[in-house]
């Protein structure tokens, strides 16, 4: 039989594994005695695991959900997998950076030397946000609220602006009143997809935006989101279409530039290779203008042009690049 202190651990690991035992089961598993596992029972609820027993014909335990947060067992594999997630939420996701750290480090700690060397040479590098503007963080407890609003389905009424832009004491202005649908990241940032009961429309608005105001509103039903994916409904708002699997803008152009020059700087877009210096690129855009800068950012000659909406574009585009290259109107010569 194992020392109590490893039974212990066993026993606690296979609570996590599932939840409801037979007691039989578990007894059979330990290789111990119903007697010596109601006492092991009894340890962890004195350690702070909130063990329940399970009624029934066989009878049993579960791990129950308990007031505080007891140490936990992971395997190797949690453990790794645990860590991974932390340094990638910490790097990518706004609003958790410093509770993952906190809980990075922590469990680095008691981690066996096994596995901290594993962990060591995982190594994500952070690429930093244009400093262009304000930082976009939602809070977490903004988050928590809005999550909380979307399962219990109730209206959400909140203030909607830049946080440079809030005043404190404005009880004045009227919230906006939406269901809420979908709490979302992208990017590193988070979005509340809902339903906007004042616009009669769907709506996406920023979770760094968002003030709540308490209390919620009355349940709702839900509705049906477009194409019920929530994926493609935000790319399809973001790229300013009904349709995720179109750009408001579709076209294509014949580049000379070899397809293997052009392939990487498509996007969602796509080449066909014409020849060794010529290429056709089909791209799309949310308007027909910036569809045809996205082409001559190529920096190569650019032919057979469409549709016609297209090449209306590059005939303006060129007008307002020759009036740029010819520079300001300055006074005439009068010559002597």
């Amino acid at each position: 039989m194992q020392k109590t202190s490893a039974r212990l651990l066993s026993l606690l690991s296979l609570l996590q594994a599932r939840r409801d035992w037979p007691g039989a089961v578990l007894a059979e598993r330990l290789e111990i005695s119903p007697r010596t596992l109601r006492r092991d029972v009894d340890r962890l609820r004195e350690l702070g695991y909130p063990v329940v027993a399970v009624k029934g014909p066989d009878g049993g335990y579960r791990l129950d959900a308990g007031a505080q947060l007891p140490p936990l067992l992971f395997d190797d594999e949690q453990a790794v997998a645990l860590v991974v997630a932390l340094r990638s939420a910490a790097l990518a996701v706004a609003g958790v950076e410093e509770g993952a750290a906190r809980a990075l480090t922590t469990l680095r700690q008691v981690m066996p030397a096994r596995l901290r060397h594993r962990i060591d040479a995982f190594h994500v590098t952070a690429v930093e946000r244009s400093a262009a503007g304000p930082d976009a963080r939602a809070g977490t407890g903004v988050l928590l609220a809005l999550s909380g609003a979307v399962r219990a389905r109730e209206v959400l009424r909140f203030d909607h602006a830049p946080p440079w832009q809030r005043d404190p004491g404005d009880t004045v202005a009227a919230p906006r009143r939406v269901e809420p649908h979908h709490l979302v990241i992208r990017g590193g940032r988070w979005y509340l997809v809902a339903w906007d009961l004042d616009r009669d429309d769907w709506r996406i608005f920023r979770a760094d935006r968002i003030t709540p105001r308490t209390p919620t509103g009355p349940r709702f039903t839900l509705r049906r989101l477009p194409g019920d994916d929530v994926g493609a409904f935000l790319t399809a708002r973001f790229r300013g279409a009904e349709n995720a699997a179109d750009w408001p803008c579709l076209g294509t152009a014949v580049l000379r530039l070899p397809a293997s020059a052009a392939a990487p700087h498509v996007g969602d877009g796509t080449v066909e290779e014409l020849g060794p210096d010529r290429c056709r690129v089909t791209l799309g855009s949310w308007s027909w203008p910036a569809l045809a800068a996205a082409f001559t950012a190529f920096d190569a000659d650019v032919e057979a042009v469409g549709p016609p909406a297209l090449r209306e574009a590059f005939a303006r585009l060129a007008e307002r690049c020759a009036r740029a290259a010819a520079g300001p109107a300055g006074p005439r010569d009068e010559g002597p």
